[in-house]
C-alpha cells in the first residue's frame, strides 16, 4: 500500500496539476482539454485551505480534487483527478466528505453533488457509479468553423458591446442571464456582484466580448464570449448565451451568435466553441446546429445525494 502524503494545494502546484489533468485528458480524448491558465484559474477560484487536496507519494503528484458549493445552495460540484486507483479512492473520499460539510454549513441536510465525466471515460464512470452517482444530463461541446461569416440584423433590435467601464450594460446582461437560465440544469441565482467577480476571476474574461441585444430598448438577450479556447484551438468561446423567455422565438439567439462568429473571425480565430445541455427542453441545440455548429465532445454530468458524515 502506498504511503500517501495529503496536503492542501497552492498556486505553485498549478503546473504539476496541469500535467496530471492533461495526462488524463490525453488518455481519454486524445489531447489536453485544459490549459495551464485554466488550472491556475481554478486554483484561484477555490478556497484552497478548506475545499481542495493534492495527494503525493515518493515526491510524485498522484491525485488532486476539490469540492465547490454553488452559492448557498445544496448543489456542490466536485472534481477527482488521479494517476492510480488508491489515490483516486482517497480523493473521492475527501471531496465527497467536504461536499457534505459544505451543504451542512449552508443549512442543508444533504448535498446534491455533480461530477463531470467525459462520455468515453469508462474508468471514471465506474468510480462514480460505485459511489451512488447516476447520469443526470449531458453537455455537448459544439464548434463552428468560420469562412466569411455575415452578421444578422433584425428590425427594432440594437446590440450593445460590453465594457468594464459600463456597469449599466453589465448589469442589464446579468439580469437577462439570470432570467434566461432560471430553468436550466444546475442553475443557482447569483447577485450581480458575485456574478461579475466570478467572471473577472478568470484570466480568459473579456468584457468587450459581451453583447447585449435590446428590442425597442428593452434588454432581451445577451452573449458573453471569452478567450478560453484561444491558446489551444485558436477558437472563440461563447461562455453564456441567454434569451429572456418573453423574447424567445424571434431570432435573437441566432443574431447574437452570428455577431460573435463574425467578431471571432475578425480577430483571426478559426472557429467558435460553446457548450449546450443536451437535455435542455429549449430549442438551443437546434439553434446551434442551424447556425453551422457541430458536436465535437460529450461531457456527462453524474449526480448523487450525499449526506454530511455519510
Amino acid at each position: 500500500m502506498n504511503d500517501y502524503e495529503i496536503r492542501r494545494p497552492a498556486a505553485a502546484d498549478a503546473a504539476a496539476i496541469h500535467e496530471l489533468v492533461a495526462e488524463h485528458d490525453i488518455d481519454v480524448t486524445g489531447k489536453p482539454d485544459r490549459t495551464l491558465d485554466d488550472v491556475a484559474d481554478t486554483l484561484g477560484e477555490l478556497d484552497l485551505e478548506h475545499d481542495s487536496w493534492v495527494v503525493r507519494s515518493g515526491g510524485r503528484l498522484l491525485g488532486w480534487g476539490h469540492a465547490r458549493r454553488k452559492g448557498t445552495s445544496d448543489n456542490v460540484d466536485v472534481e477527482v483527478q488521479a494517476r492510480e486507483p488508491g489515490a483516486a479512492a482517497l480523493v473521492w473520499d475527501l471531496v465527497l466528505g467536504r461536499a457534505g460539510d459544505l451543504a451542512r454549513e449552508a443549512g442543508h441536510d444533504h448535498a446534491v453533488v455533480d461530477v463531470s465525466v467525459y462520455e468515453q471515460d469508462t474508468a471514471m464512470r465506474e468510480m462514480a457509479k460505485e459511489r451512488g452517482f447516476a447520469p443526470a444530463t449531458g453537455f455537448l461541446r459544439m464548434r463552428a468553423d468560420h469562412a466569411g461569416v455575415r452578421p444578422l440584423f433584425l428590425p427594432g433590435v440594437t446590440v450593445e458591446t460590453g465594457s468594464p467601464d459600463d456597469e449599466g450594460v453589465l448589469r442589464a446582461a446579468h439580469a437577462v442571464q439570470q432570467e434566461g437560465f432560471a430553468e436550466h440544469f444546475g442553475f443557482v441565482p447569483k447577485a450581480f456582484e458575485e456574478w461579475a467577480d466570478e467572471m473577472e476571476a478568470s484570466s480568459a474574461n473579456d468584457w468587450t466580448q459581451l453583447l447585449l441585444a435590446r428590442v425597442h430598448g428593452e434588454p432581451a438577450a445577451m452573449l458573453l464570449g471569452t478567450n478560453h479556447f484561444v491558446s489551444d484551438e485558436n477558437c472563440g468561446y461563447v461562455r453564456t448565451l441567454a434569451v429572456r423567455p418573453a423574447f424567445r422565438g424571434r431570432g435573437l439567439g441566432r443574431l447574437l451568435l452570428t455577431r460573435a462568429f463574425e467578431a471571432d473571425e475578425r480577430r483571426g480565430r478559426v472557429g467558435t466553441i460553446l457548450h449546450v445541455d443536451g437535455g435542455n427542453t429549449t430549442p438551443a441545440l437546434g439553434l446551434y446546429r442551424s447556425a453551422g455548429m457541430r458536436p465535437v465532445l460529450v461531457i456527462d454530468v453524474w449526480r448523487a445525494l450525499v449526506r454530511p458524515g455519510s
